[in-house]
Protein backbone atom coordinates (compact mmCIF):
# COMPACT_ATOMS: atom_id res chain seq x y z
CA UNK A 1 0.00 0.00 0.00
CA UNK A 2 2.36 2.74 -1.42
CA UNK A 3 0.92 6.20 -1.06
CA UNK A 4 2.36 9.48 -0.36
CA UNK A 5 0.81 12.37 1.94
CA UNK A 6 -0.94 15.16 1.49
CA UNK A 7 1.97 17.98 0.55
CA UNK A 8 2.93 23.36 0.05
CA UNK A 9 1.83 26.75 -1.90
CA UNK A 10 4.47 29.50 -1.29
CA UNK A 11 2.58 32.29 -2.00
CA UNK A 12 -0.37 31.30 0.37
CA UNK A 13 1.86 33.19 2.90
CA UNK A 14 1.59 36.37 0.84
CA UNK A 15 -1.92 35.57 0.76
CA UNK A 16 -2.44 35.21 4.43
CA UNK A 17 -0.72 38.34 4.92
CA UNK A 18 -3.06 40.36 2.40
CA UNK A 19 -6.21 38.21 4.09
CA UNK A 20 -4.85 40.07 7.46
CA UNK A 21 -3.97 43.96 6.24
CA UNK A 22 -7.43 43.69 4.54
CA UNK A 23 -9.51 42.25 7.50
CA UNK A 24 -7.37 45.25 9.96
CA UNK A 25 -9.00 47.60 7.24
CA UNK A 26 -12.12 46.61 7.35
CA UNK A 27 -12.31 46.63 11.09
CA UNK A 28 -10.82 50.15 11.39
CA UNK A 29 -13.54 51.24 8.87
CA UNK A 30 -16.48 49.38 11.11
CA UNK A 31 -14.69 51.06 14.67
CA UNK A 32 -13.22 54.62 13.95
CA UNK A 33 -16.62 56.44 12.62
CA UNK A 34 -17.48 54.92 15.99
CA UNK A 35 -15.02 56.46 17.82
CA UNK A 36 -15.36 60.20 16.41
CA UNK A 37 -19.46 59.83 17.91
CA UNK A 38 -18.38 58.39 21.38
CA UNK A 39 -16.58 59.54 23.90
CA UNK A 40 -14.02 57.06 24.71
CA UNK A 41 -11.96 56.50 27.86
CA UNK A 42 -8.37 54.94 27.28
CA UNK A 43 -9.38 51.67 28.81
CA UNK A 44 -12.16 51.62 26.13
CA UNK A 45 -8.82 52.21 23.32
CA UNK A 46 -6.97 49.92 24.95
CA UNK A 47 -9.50 47.12 24.81
CA UNK A 48 -10.89 47.69 21.51
CA UNK A 49 -7.24 47.98 20.20
CA UNK A 50 -6.71 43.94 22.06
CA UNK A 51 -9.78 43.13 20.58
CA UNK A 52 -8.68 43.72 16.98
CA UNK A 53 -4.92 42.03 18.01
CA UNK A 54 -7.07 39.58 19.14
CA UNK A 55 -9.07 38.88 16.06
CA UNK A 56 -5.77 39.31 13.98
CA UNK A 57 -4.03 37.13 15.78
CA UNK A 58 -7.08 34.83 15.62
CA UNK A 59 -7.13 35.80 11.31
CA UNK A 60 -2.96 34.47 11.34
CA UNK A 61 -3.60 31.03 13.19
CA UNK A 62 -6.51 30.44 10.95
CA UNK A 63 -4.27 31.56 7.69
CA UNK A 64 -1.12 29.74 9.06
CA UNK A 65 -3.95 26.28 9.28
CA UNK A 66 -4.66 26.76 5.70
CA UNK A 67 -1.04 27.67 4.59
CA UNK A 68 0.31 24.54 6.53
CA UNK A 69 -2.53 22.32 4.94
CA UNK A 70 -1.48 23.79 1.17
CA UNK A 71 2.14 23.54 1.82
CA UNK A 72 1.37 19.41 2.89
CA UNK A 73 -0.39 19.30 -0.50
CA UNK A 74 2.53 20.73 -2.69
CA UNK A 75 5.04 18.59 -0.64
CA UNK A 76 2.75 15.55 -1.93
CA UNK A 77 2.19 16.76 -5.40
CA UNK A 78 6.30 17.56 -5.05
CA UNK A 79 6.44 14.00 -4.61
CA UNK A 80 4.03 12.07 -6.92
CA UNK A 81 6.36 14.50 -9.58
CA UNK A 82 9.51 12.40 -7.96
CA UNK A 83 7.94 9.27 -8.34
CA UNK A 84 6.66 10.25 -11.89
CA UNK A 85 10.48 10.78 -12.59
CA UNK A 86 11.47 7.64 -11.07
CA UNK A 87 8.85 5.45 -13.77
CA UNK A 88 9.91 7.66 -16.44
CA UNK A 89 13.15 7.16 -16.36
CA UNK A 90 12.30 3.13 -15.88
CA UNK A 91 9.93 3.87 -19.38
CA UNK A 92 13.07 5.72 -20.90
CA UNK A 93 15.08 2.47 -19.99
CA UNK A 94 12.96 -0.04 -21.21
CA UNK A 95 12.74 1.68 -24.44
CA UNK A 96 16.42 1.35 -24.87
CA UNK A 97 15.87 -1.91 -24.38
CA UNK A 98 13.29 -2.20 -26.75
CA UNK A 99 15.27 -0.53 -29.30
CA UNK A 100 18.06 -2.79 -29.03
CA UNK A 101 15.85 -6.18 -28.85
CA UNK A 102 14.02 -4.90 -32.61
CA UNK A 103 17.80 -4.34 -33.64
CA UNK A 104 18.56 -7.90 -32.53
CA UNK A 105 15.40 -9.31 -33.84
CA UNK A 106 16.19 -7.33 -37.59
CA UNK A 107 19.89 -9.05 -37.36
CA UNK A 108 18.25 -12.38 -36.83
CA UNK A 109 15.61 -11.79 -39.26
CA UNK A 110 18.52 -10.98 -41.91
CA UNK A 111 20.08 -14.11 -40.71
CA UNK A 112 17.33 -16.52 -41.50
CA UNK A 113 16.99 -15.04 -45.11
CA UNK A 114 20.72 -15.47 -45.62
CA UNK A 115 20.34 -19.02 -44.28
CA UNK A 116 17.97 -19.51 -46.44
CA UNK A 117 19.88 -18.82 -49.27
CA UNK A 118 22.77 -21.24 -47.88
CA UNK A 119 20.30 -24.11 -47.53
CA UNK A 120 18.56 -24.06 -51.10
CA UNK A 121 22.35 -23.87 -52.25
CA UNK A 122 23.27 -26.67 -49.83
CA UNK A 123 20.05 -28.80 -50.91
CA UNK A 124 20.52 -28.33 -54.21
CA UNK A 125 23.86 -29.79 -53.98
CA UNK A 126 22.53 -32.53 -51.99
CA UNK A 127 19.96 -33.30 -54.50
CA UNK A 128 22.59 -33.46 -57.41
CA UNK A 129 24.43 -35.73 -55.12
CA UNK A 130 21.64 -37.86 -53.84
CA UNK A 131 20.89 -38.38 -57.64
CA UNK A 132 24.02 -41.01 -57.36
CA UNK A 133 23.13 -43.91 -56.06
CA UNK A 134 25.49 -45.72 -53.27
CA UNK A 135 26.90 -47.84 -55.99
CA UNK A 136 27.63 -45.15 -58.32
CA UNK A 137 29.32 -43.13 -55.37
CA UNK A 138 30.86 -46.51 -54.63
CA UNK A 139 32.30 -46.85 -58.33
CA UNK A 140 33.60 -43.53 -58.86
CA UNK A 141 35.85 -43.26 -55.57
CA UNK A 142 39.11 -44.45 -55.56
CA UNK A 143 38.66 -46.42 -52.42
CA UNK A 144 36.35 -47.65 -49.62
CA UNK A 145 37.36 -44.52 -47.34
CA UNK A 146 36.64 -41.61 -49.98
CA UNK A 147 33.57 -43.15 -50.53
CA UNK A 148 32.48 -43.34 -46.50
CA UNK A 149 34.16 -39.54 -46.27
CA UNK A 150 31.54 -38.87 -49.10
CA UNK A 151 28.75 -40.37 -46.98
CA UNK A 152 29.50 -39.04 -43.89
CA UNK A 153 30.08 -35.30 -45.70
CA UNK A 154 26.52 -35.43 -46.81
CA UNK A 155 25.12 -36.97 -43.59
CA UNK A 156 26.93 -33.87 -41.31
CA UNK A 157 25.57 -31.34 -43.99
CA UNK A 158 22.08 -32.87 -43.31
CA UNK A 159 22.31 -32.50 -39.59
CA UNK A 160 23.98 -28.76 -39.06
CA UNK A 161 21.20 -28.05 -41.33
CA UNK A 162 18.83 -29.00 -39.32
CA UNK A 163 20.14 -28.01 -36.11
CA UNK A 164 20.60 -24.30 -37.50
CA UNK A 165 17.13 -24.18 -38.81
CA UNK A 166 16.52 -25.22 -35.21
CA UNK A 167 18.50 -23.00 -33.45
CA UNK A 168 17.30 -19.71 -35.44
CA UNK A 169 13.10 -20.94 -34.75
CA UNK A 170 14.53 -20.87 -31.02
CA UNK A 171 16.15 -17.43 -31.57
CA UNK A 172 13.41 -16.08 -32.84
CA UNK A 173 10.96 -16.88 -30.64
CA UNK A 174 13.00 -16.18 -27.92
CA UNK A 175 13.11 -12.48 -29.14
CA UNK A 176 9.87 -12.33 -30.18
CA UNK A 177 8.43 -13.41 -26.29
CA UNK A 178 11.22 -11.03 -24.89
CA UNK A 179 9.60 -8.07 -27.18
CA UNK A 180 6.41 -8.71 -25.75
CA UNK A 181 7.75 -8.66 -22.64
CA UNK A 182 9.14 -5.53 -22.53
CA UNK A 183 5.86 -4.35 -24.82
CA UNK A 184 3.88 -5.17 -21.48
CA UNK A 185 6.49 -3.64 -18.90
CA UNK A 186 6.31 -0.44 -20.35
CA UNK A 187 2.65 -0.29 -21.11
CA UNK A 188 2.56 -1.09 -16.90
CA UNK A 189 4.94 1.45 -16.00
CA UNK A 190 3.21 4.15 -18.39
CA UNK A 191 -0.20 2.92 -16.80
CA UNK A 192 1.40 3.67 -13.72
CA UNK A 193 2.92 6.87 -14.87
CA UNK A 194 -0.57 8.29 -15.66
CA UNK A 195 -1.81 7.04 -12.38
CA UNK A 196 0.64 9.48 -10.79
CA UNK A 197 0.12 12.22 -12.87
CA UNK A 198 -4.08 11.96 -12.16
CA UNK A 199 -3.08 12.03 -8.39
CA UNK A 200 -0.55 15.02 -9.22
CA UNK A 201 -3.62 16.93 -11.10
CA UNK A 202 -6.27 16.19 -8.11
CA UNK A 203 -3.88 17.65 -6.02
CA UNK A 204 -2.77 20.73 -8.25
CA UNK A 205 -6.51 21.29 -8.48
CA UNK A 206 -7.30 21.23 -5.01
CA UNK A 207 -4.80 23.47 -4.10
CA UNK A 208 -5.67 26.21 -6.10
CA UNK A 209 -9.77 26.03 -5.71
CA UNK A 210 -8.94 26.42 -2.13
CA UNK A 211 -5.42 29.18 -2.25
CA UNK A 212 -7.11 31.34 0.45
CA UNK A 213 -10.51 29.43 0.55
CA UNK A 214 -10.16 27.39 4.17
CA UNK A 215 -13.74 26.70 3.96
CA UNK A 216 -13.81 25.21 0.91
CA UNK A 217 -10.73 23.63 1.54
CA UNK A 218 -11.93 21.81 4.19
CA UNK A 219 -14.87 20.55 2.48
CA UNK A 220 -12.97 19.15 -0.84
CA UNK A 221 -10.03 17.94 1.87
CA UNK A 222 -13.08 15.85 3.94
CA UNK A 223 -14.22 14.73 0.86
CA UNK A 224 -10.94 13.46 -0.36
CA UNK A 225 -9.89 12.17 3.08
CA UNK A 226 -13.45 10.11 3.21
CA UNK A 227 -12.52 8.50 0.14
CA UNK A 228 -9.16 7.94 0.57
CA UNK A 229 -10.51 6.29 4.05
CA UNK A 230 -13.18 4.34 2.32
CA UNK A 231 -10.58 2.71 -0.48
CA UNK A 232 -8.21 1.89 2.63
CA UNK A 233 -10.63 -0.48 4.29
CA UNK A 234 -11.72 -1.67 1.17
CA UNK A 235 -8.14 -2.70 0.96
CA UNK A 236 -7.88 -4.21 4.64
CA UNK A 237 -11.12 -6.49 3.80
CA UNK A 238 -9.49 -7.63 0.50
CA UNK A 239 -6.52 -8.73 2.80
CA UNK A 240 -8.72 -10.51 5.50
CA UNK A 241 -10.79 -12.21 2.86
CA UNK A 242 -7.12 -13.47 1.62
CA UNK A 243 -6.60 -14.86 4.95
CA UNK A 244 -9.34 -15.93 5.39
CA UNK A 245 -9.91 -18.16 2.17
CA UNK A 246 -6.70 -19.75 2.95
CA UNK A 247 -7.83 -20.81 6.44
CA UNK A 248 -7.32 -17.56 8.43
CA UNK A 249 -4.94 -16.14 10.87
CA UNK A 250 -3.16 -19.27 12.67
CA UNK A 251 -0.77 -17.10 15.21
CA UNK A 252 0.03 -13.47 16.06
CA UNK A 253 3.70 -13.99 16.67
CA UNK A 254 5.42 -11.57 19.69
CA UNK A 255 7.42 -9.70 16.49
CA UNK A 256 11.27 -8.41 16.42
CA UNK A 257 12.19 -5.67 18.84
CA UNK A 258 14.01 -3.86 16.25
CA UNK A 259 11.05 -4.32 14.31
CA UNK A 260 12.76 -5.82 11.31
CA UNK A 261 15.90 -3.23 11.39
CA UNK A 262 13.68 -1.21 9.46
CA UNK A 263 15.31 2.29 9.58
CA UNK A 264 12.59 5.12 8.22
CA UNK A 265 10.27 4.77 10.93
CA UNK A 266 11.87 8.28 12.95
CA UNK A 267 9.53 11.09 12.21
CA UNK A 268 7.37 8.97 9.83
CA UNK A 269 3.43 9.60 11.06
CA UNK A 270 0.62 7.51 9.43
CA UNK A 271 -3.10 9.09 9.69
CA UNK A 272 -6.13 7.61 9.93
CA UNK A 273 -6.35 7.14 6.09
CA UNK A 274 -3.47 5.08 6.22
CA UNK A 275 -1.48 8.17 4.45
CA UNK A 276 2.39 8.69 5.39
CA UNK A 277 3.90 11.90 6.94
CA UNK A 278 7.11 13.39 7.75
CA UNK A 279 9.55 10.44 7.34
CA UNK A 280 12.94 10.99 6.11
CA UNK A 281 12.49 13.33 3.11
CA UNK A 282 9.83 15.09 5.08
CA UNK A 283 7.33 14.72 2.63
CA UNK A 284 6.17 11.07 3.62
CA UNK A 285 8.12 9.37 1.42
CA UNK A 286 11.42 6.97 2.10
CA UNK A 287 14.63 7.28 -0.05
CA UNK A 288 13.60 4.37 -2.30
CA UNK A 289 10.18 5.60 -3.26
CA UNK A 290 7.36 4.79 -1.16
CA UNK A 291 5.46 6.07 1.95
CA UNK A 292 7.45 5.32 4.95
CA UNK A 293 6.10 2.34 6.96
CA UNK A 294 3.71 1.13 4.27
CA UNK A 295 3.89 -2.62 3.59
CA UNK A 296 6.15 -2.22 0.48
CA UNK A 297 8.62 0.35 2.29
CA UNK A 298 9.45 -1.84 4.59
CA UNK A 299 9.81 -5.07 1.92
CA UNK A 300 11.60 -2.54 -0.36
CA UNK A 301 13.95 -2.33 3.11
CA UNK A 302 14.25 -6.06 3.74
CA UNK A 303 15.09 -6.90 0.03
CA UNK A 304 18.16 -4.13 -0.11
CA UNK A 305 19.63 -5.82 3.51
CA UNK A 306 19.22 -8.75 2.06
CA UNK A 307 20.34 -8.67 -1.29
CA UNK A 308 22.04 -5.01 -1.66
CA UNK A 309 19.74 -4.31 -4.32
CA UNK A 310 17.12 -1.76 -3.60
CA UNK A 311 13.96 -2.37 -5.57
CA UNK A 312 13.34 1.68 -6.31
CA UNK A 313 9.83 2.22 -7.22
CA UNK A 314 8.36 -1.19 -7.57
CA UNK A 315 4.95 0.38 -7.65
CA UNK A 316 2.49 -0.95 -5.26
CA UNK A 317 2.58 -3.97 -3.63
CA UNK A 318 0.06 -5.47 -6.27
CA UNK A 319 2.98 -4.30 -9.82
CA UNK A 320 5.54 -6.01 -7.31
CA UNK A 321 5.76 -8.99 -9.34
CA UNK A 322 5.94 -7.46 -13.05
CA UNK A 323 8.36 -5.67 -11.91
CA UNK A 324 10.55 -7.95 -9.88
CA UNK A 325 10.22 -10.18 -13.59
CA UNK A 326 11.41 -7.01 -15.31
CA UNK A 327 14.34 -6.82 -12.83
CA UNK A 328 15.38 -10.34 -13.54
CA UNK A 329 13.82 -12.01 -10.01
CA UNK A 330 11.61 -15.07 -10.71
CA UNK A 331 8.19 -15.53 -8.69
CA UNK A 332 6.38 -18.57 -7.80
CA UNK A 333 3.25 -20.24 -5.49
CA UNK A 334 6.03 -22.04 -2.99
CA UNK A 335 7.33 -19.84 -0.56
CA UNK A 336 10.78 -19.47 0.55
CA UNK A 337 12.98 -18.04 3.29
CA UNK A 338 13.69 -14.02 2.23
CA UNK A 339 11.11 -14.23 -0.53
CA UNK A 340 8.41 -11.57 -0.91
CA UNK A 341 4.70 -12.60 -0.37
CA UNK A 342 2.10 -10.61 -2.10
CA UNK A 343 -1.44 -10.44 -2.16
CA UNK A 344 -2.69 -8.91 -5.14
CA UNK A 345 -6.21 -8.15 -4.08
CA UNK A 346 -7.49 -4.77 -3.32
CA UNK A 347 -6.49 -1.38 -5.17
CA UNK A 348 -3.03 -1.30 -3.89
CA UNK A 349 -2.01 -5.20 -2.08
CA UNK A 350 -0.04 -6.42 0.73
CA UNK A 351 3.36 -7.36 0.86
CA UNK A 352 5.14 -9.12 3.82
CA UNK A 353 8.62 -10.49 4.15
CA UNK A 354 9.08 -14.13 4.53
CA UNK A 355 11.14 -15.14 8.10
CA UNK A 356 9.99 -18.84 7.90
CA UNK A 357 8.63 -21.71 5.96
CA UNK A 358 6.87 -24.26 8.48
CA UNK A 359 6.62 -28.11 8.02
CA UNK A 360 2.99 -27.53 8.45
CA UNK A 361 2.54 -25.11 5.32
CA UNK A 362 2.34 -22.30 7.53
CA UNK A 363 5.01 -19.34 7.10
CA UNK A 364 5.92 -16.69 9.58
CA UNK A 365 5.88 -13.02 7.96
CA UNK A 366 6.85 -9.68 8.95
CA UNK A 367 5.49 -6.51 7.83
CA UNK A 368 4.02 -2.57 8.37
CA UNK A 369 0.86 -1.64 7.90
CA UNK A 370 -1.59 -4.05 8.24
CA UNK A 371 -4.64 -2.15 10.44
CA UNK A 372 -4.60 -2.69 14.66
CA UNK A 373 -1.46 -4.61 14.37
CA UNK A 374 1.65 -4.05 15.93
CA UNK A 375 -0.62 -0.85 17.02
CA UNK A 376 -3.48 1.14 17.19
CA UNK A 377 -4.50 1.86 13.66
CA UNK A 378 -2.37 1.70 10.38
CA UNK A 379 1.76 1.78 10.01
CA UNK A 380 2.54 -0.09 12.67
CA UNK A 381 5.09 -3.43 12.69
CA UNK A 382 3.91 -6.63 13.22
CA UNK A 383 4.50 -10.58 12.52
CA UNK A 384 2.08 -13.28 11.86
CA UNK A 385 2.02 -17.03 11.23
CA UNK A 386 -0.23 -17.92 8.44
CA UNK A 387 -1.08 -20.34 5.62
CA UNK A 388 1.23 -20.05 2.99
CA UNK A 389 -1.22 -20.08 0.25
CA UNK A 390 -2.73 -16.38 1.88
CA UNK A 391 -0.53 -14.93 -1.12
CA UNK A 392 -0.78 -15.26 -4.69
CA UNK A 393 2.44 -15.18 -5.53
CA UNK A 394 6.01 -15.05 -4.10
CA UNK A 395 9.36 -13.44 -5.09
CA UNK A 396 12.47 -14.71 -4.60
CA UNK A 397 15.69 -13.08 -4.01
Amino acid sequence: MNRLPVTSVVNTKKTAKKIAIITVTILFAITVPFQFVNVTHADDFDDQIAKIEKQIESLQGEAKKLNDKADSLQKEVDALNTQKKLIQKRINLKGAERKRLLARIAENEQKIVDNRNVLGDTIANLYLSGDITPLEMLASSHSIAEYVDKETYQNSIRDNLVLTIATIKRIKAELEQQQKDIERVIAEQESARDALAAKENERLALINETRGQEAAYKRLASEREQQKLEVQKAQQKAIEAALAAAGGLVNILPGDPNKGGYPWEAGCVVDGQAWSHGGANGNGSDPIGYGCRQCVSYTGWKVGQHTGNFPYYWGNANQWPSSAVNEGYSTGAVPQVNSVGIISAGEYGHAVWVEAVNGDGTVDVSQYNYFNAGGSGWGHYSEMRVNASTYDTYIYF
